[in-house]
């Protein structure tokens, strides 16, 4: 779907269609650009808005941006406010994806550091494909990316190349979406989404030093395992052949929320969508639209 009609651009709320920049920018030559993918949820009952972790996705893009070593006067609330003012302006009725995006807007050398472009655009979004019947994975001949090439941690758009070679691979091999491994030969993450599965009824996580993006809705998740089963999540190493005997996996992540996996390699499931991935979608639903009033600090009001 295309982005709503205005957007914020560099202080400023403007038609969408205006929001450009220089071809000669530094991001052109050299992809210094971070982002974060933020999603909103309208909740019809109560007729409202609520953006979900706004101010953690905030707080990431900060770190971002210094781990970038790019010099800004842009602070956590100038994110936040971008994205409030925005929405205030547009007052749509109907979930979104929201997207903050900072970039070097020099004209210069590589090793520029300033000055910076900010800018937010909202999109309509519905549910991730495959979000009731599962999706079919490919463990990817692609290796992710490691800390000491490109630190996965950093939210910039350079680190997606890779993410978006191992989908593209999986999709002309007949497949949804993929899964990369690290390294070490351990699971990472799937392009732009964090992984778990379930095996003998203990969930399992890779760890952050993994070489996956340090994933607030994998942290939350953590937490609604917790919360919801009494269940601590096990983060650790995983090895490739361990998750084709799961019971049940899933990706999360801002755009695929909790999508269960149907198959890895051909190997499928022992559920397509299990018991727990399931349970985790219905509290998904009811937190992040407010039904369920439980973290109000998890959700911001528009």
């Amino acid at each position: 779907m295309p982005p709503l009609a205005r957007a914020f651009f560099n202080g400023k709320i403007i038609p969408v269609e205006d929001a450009k920049i220089s071809a000669n920018a530094a991001v052109f030559k050299y992809a210094t650009a971070v982002f974060e993918g933020i999603r909103a949820y309208w909740n019809s009952d109560e007729s409202k808005l609520y953006v979900f972790k706004l101010v953690e996705h905030s707080d990431r893009l900060v770190r971002s941006v210094s781990l970038m070593r790019m010099k800004s006067d842009f602070d956590s609330d100038y994110y936040q406010n971008a994205v409030l003012s925005l929405l205030r302006e547009l007052k749509p009725a109907l979930d979104l994806h929201i997207r903050q995006s900072v970039w070097l807007d020099n004209d210069g050398s590589m090793w520029a550091d300033s000055p910076l472009g900010c800018v937010v655009i909202a999109t309509p979004s519905g549910r991730p494909a495959g979000y009731d019947t599962g999706i079919k994975m490919q463990v990817s001949s692609w290796t992710r990316i490691n800390d000491q090439i490109m630190p996965a941690r950093i939210k910039c758009i350079a680190n997606y190349h890779n993410g978006r070679l191992a989908s593209m691979q999986a999709r002309m091999d007949g497949y949804d979406n993929a899964l990369l491994l690290n390294s070490r030969g351990k699971v990472a993450e799937a392009p732009g989404a964090c992984f778990f599965f379930v095996r003998n009824g203990v969930p399992i996580t890779p760890t952050v030093t993994s070489d996956i993006l340090e994933s607030i809705n994998r942290a939350t998740i953590i937490q609604m395992f917790k919360e919801q089963f009494g269940i601590d999540v096990e983060v650790r190493d995983a090895d490739r052949s361990e998750v084709y005997t799961a019971d049940e996996a899933f990706l999360c992540g801002t755009a695929a929320e909790v999508t269960p996996i149907a198959s890895i390699d051909r190997f499928p499931m022992k559920k397509a969508r299990g018991e727990m991935t399931r349970a985790l979608q219905e509290k998904w639903e009811a937190i992040t639209t407010g039904r369920d009033k439980a973290h109000p600090e998890w959700r911001t009001l528009v």
